[in-house]
């Protein structure tokens, strides 16, 4: 059932989205085919703004907790995060733990194909240039390829996130992970699913060569309470109460080189994810009793406070900066066409008044 925390929150990301893509992000569209480093720079920090606005909604709002342990991140440093991808939502709500410990202009996300034809959420990442796939390497390599090189050719510090997983954990996606687990000798796993190395290996390898990439950052996000496995719980108002991460920290120096090794590397951090997963949900719902990071967040909370604040404030202002002036428009037409065509039978009224004049 639709409920009105659910509608609120769509309706505000949706018309931030589509107003900031069409005011905000298109006057710097020609900038791209003149200094494509200079857009990639300027769009960035636009989009980051709006990102922003999700996260004030869940925790200032909604009343979302966000608990981040482990080794956090050092600011602005180049890296890959993969994580497991326990709800279609958790790209969106990892901005919760980036904004205290990161710079959310630096990440992009690769995520399915279908959503950069949404109007405003579409466009918003379209011009922030996540990365849109396929879901099949046969299609997705060369477009990968293209988007890396990019990266590298522009010395822009890039956060990817990618998802080995390739898609959420729900009770069908399990059950065809067991199934690849039984014809290759693997183990069966109940928290995660059996990550999909090639797409991970060849991101890294392509960012090594590039010279752009100083550690991989493993995340693993738990939800203690509610789950809200699907767009369609959080237009039902089903937030989540908690959101849990931890973050490992794995400079590139220490990462394997080889292919072959890099993905029994990534097969290793799945397997501690499932045991780390199986002892949070069964034990005391949490990944570390601290409860805090080993780095300390970049920003403190009373400055994360404050963007909340003002990230809520414009982003609830500004969408109504056209809905004004399109409604003014509306009415000034009216006004105008009835002071032209005032005169008797539909005549104009200079024509009535050059009649008058004869007479």
């Amino acid at each position: 059932m639709v409920s009105w925390k659910g509608i609120y929150f769509v309706a505000a990301l949706f018309l931030g989205s589509f107003f900031g893509s069409i005011f905000m992000l298109g006057p710097f569209l020609p900038l791209m085919f003149i200094s494509p480093a200079w857009y990639r720079w300027i769009t960035d920090r636009i989009v980051a703004t709006w990102l922003t606005l999700p996260v004030a909604l869940l925790e200032m709002v909604f009343g979302a907790k966000v608990v981040v342990t482990g080794d956090g991140f050092i600011p602005g440093e180049r890296s890959v995060i993969i994580m497991n991808h326990r709800t279609r939502m958790d790209w969106m709500f990892l901005w919760n733990c980036l904004l205290r410990y990161s710079y959310l202009r630096l990440e992009k996300i690769c995520l399915k194909s279908s959503l950069k034809s949404i109007p405003g959420f579409g466009w918003a990442m379209q011009v922030a240039a996540f990365i849109f796939i396929q879901r099949k390497w046969e299609d997705d390599r060369s477009h990968f390829e293209k988007m890396l090189h990019y990266f590298c050719d522009i010395h822009e510090p890039l956060q990817l996130l990618i998802f080995p997983e390739g898609t959420d954990l729900t009770a069908n996606t399990k059950a065809r992970s067991n199934d690849f687990a039984e014809k290759n000798g693997l183990r069966k796993y109940e928290y995660v699913l059996h990550p999909r190395t090639t797409g991970f290996t060849f991101v890294v390898e392509c960012l090594r060569k590039g010279n752009n990439l100083d550690a991989i950052h493993d995340i693993t996000v738990a939800y203690p309470q509610n789950i809200p496995q699907t767009e369609k719980h959080l237009l039902s108002g089903n937030f989540p109460k908690e959101i849990h991460f931890h973050v490992q920290r794995y400079p590139i120096e220490t990462v394997p080189a080889a292919k072959e090794e890099l993905q029994l590397w990534c097969q290793k951090r799945w397997e501690e994810k499932e045991e780390r997963l199986r002892c949070f949900y069964e034990g005391g719902k949490c990944f570390d009793e601290t409860r805090q990071s080993i780095i300390p967040p970049c920003k403190s909370e009373l400055r994360v406070l404050a963007v909340k604040c003002i990230s809520l404030l414009y982003w609830t202002v500004f969408p109504m900066g056209p809905w004004m002036f399109l409604e003014e428009r509306h009415q000034d037409k009216p006004t105008d066409m009835k002071q032209a065509f005032s005169g008797p039978r539909g005549s104009c009224s200079t024509c009535h008044k050059e009649t008058e004049a004869k007479g």
